[in-house]
């Protein structure tokens, strides 16, 4: 299996299988004296691990990270870092029924037809459970960027079925298991994930993220945009199935008067390209939108073939989430995070002696 790298500069090999002894990664390319440790990296594992709340799958995980390598004496060395993260409370036997079953929707009919064998267990490399090692990779990527360059990185949930949230209060985002800035929606969002629960049913959600002192300068003009970097990063999160940078789609109704982002000497009038023009940062705030569709195991019965190519009736049973979005707000987080570190590191190698002679703008309008 290939794929499993992400990054030019800083890189993130990732390993492991959902009920394997662990998963894991490879950071290779962080810059040497990094103050560093598994106390860095912890906090934003436990905001994404499972069994938080009654709300989530409740498969319990600690999620508990290990450096194993690339830190001495506190800090980065410049070598590569390891990180392991063991599974401790897999329950295999919950998927020996549909062992030989298709799950509607899911990844199992394209990896046989890919691989000709598959890990049902979970659905191995295939389950949400890999993100826990790139949420623990942008940690450290989020680490440098805020200590070295001043980037703040957050993100909350802006949907979930048919209930939109607005972005009211950031401080109530970590108060709550469904990372919603408007706390006011916080029990409409609790009886619809009941309901759906009790319904044997799912619900997509779509999310928002942002990185705001993004300097100028990040991205290549042509294939390896920022937004295309971007784009990708949150393609590539389990379940995602739309992306928006900036005012994505609804760029489609609006004319160039509305869309432009004027300027003037003290700033930027308007962000409506997400902080990037052009495959290239501006020094505005960088934002996207991801969207996930409902999570496909569920307990409602459904139409599906066994590996024999029979018609079968599937029905899924286990720990599952009803909606699988709600976990996503870290991992969209840290795939911008290393999106931005990559970036960096490659506008620090190319163009670190670059002055221009126009002076650098604020991001917006004091």
């Amino acid at each position: 299996m290939s794929g499993n790298t992400f990054g030019r500069l800083f890189c993130v090999t990732s390993f492991g299988e959902s009920h394997g002894a662990a998963i894991g990664c490879v950071v290779d390319g962080c810059p040497p004296g990094l103050a560093l440790s598994e106390a860095d990296i912890q906090p934003d594992l436990d905001r994404r691990r499972p069994g938080t709340s009654k709300y989530v799958t409740q498969r319990k995980e600690a999620d508990q990270v290990e450096i194993l390598s690339g830190v001495f004496e506190g800090r980065t060395t410049g070598t590569p870092i390891a990180l392991l993260i063991r599974n401790t409370d897999q329950r295999s036997y919950d998927y020996e029924k549909i062992k030989q079953v298709f799950r509607p929707n899911h990844a199992d009919y394209a990896y046989i037809q890919k691989y000709g064998v598959r890990d049902h267990r979970g659905g191995g490399r295939s389950s949400a459970r890999e993100t826990a090692v790139r949420v623990a990779a942008g940690a450290i990527a989020r680490k440098y960027l805020r200590e070295r360059l001043g980037i703040e990185i957050r993100g909350c949930v802006e949907q979930v079925g048919a209930i939109e949230c607005a972005r009211a209060d950031w401080s109530a985002v970590n108060g709550n298991p469904f990372f919603c800035a408007d706390p006011a929606r916080v029990p409409e969002l609790e009886q619809l994930i009941d309901r759906l629960r009790s319904e044997g049913d799912s619900v997509g959600a779509r999310l928002y993220v942002e990185a705001t002192g993004v300097p100028p300068g990040l991205g290549e003009p042509v294939f390896d945009r920022l937004d295309a970097d971007l784009a990708f990063a949150l393609m590539s999160i389990n379940a995602v199935k739309g992306v928006e940078i900036g005012d994505g789609m609804r760029v489609a109704a609006m004319r160039g008067t509305e869309h432009r982002d004027e300027m003037r000497p003290d700033g930027f009038l308007g962000n409506h390209s997400g902080g990037i023009a052009g495959g290239i940062s501006t020094g505005q705030t960088v934002y996207a939108r991801y969207a996930i569709k409902p999570t496909s195991s569920i307990t409602t019965p459904g139409k599906s073939i066994d590996e024999t190519g029979a018609a079968t009736e599937m029905r899924t049973t286990g720990r599952h989430d009803p909606c699988v979005g709600l976990r996503a707000t870290p991992i969209g987080e840290a795939m911008l995070a290393l999106v931005l570190m990559d970036h960096w590191l490659r506008q620090r190698a190319q163009n670190a002696d670059v002055k221009p002679a126009t002076p650098r703008i604020p991001g917006e309008v004091p």
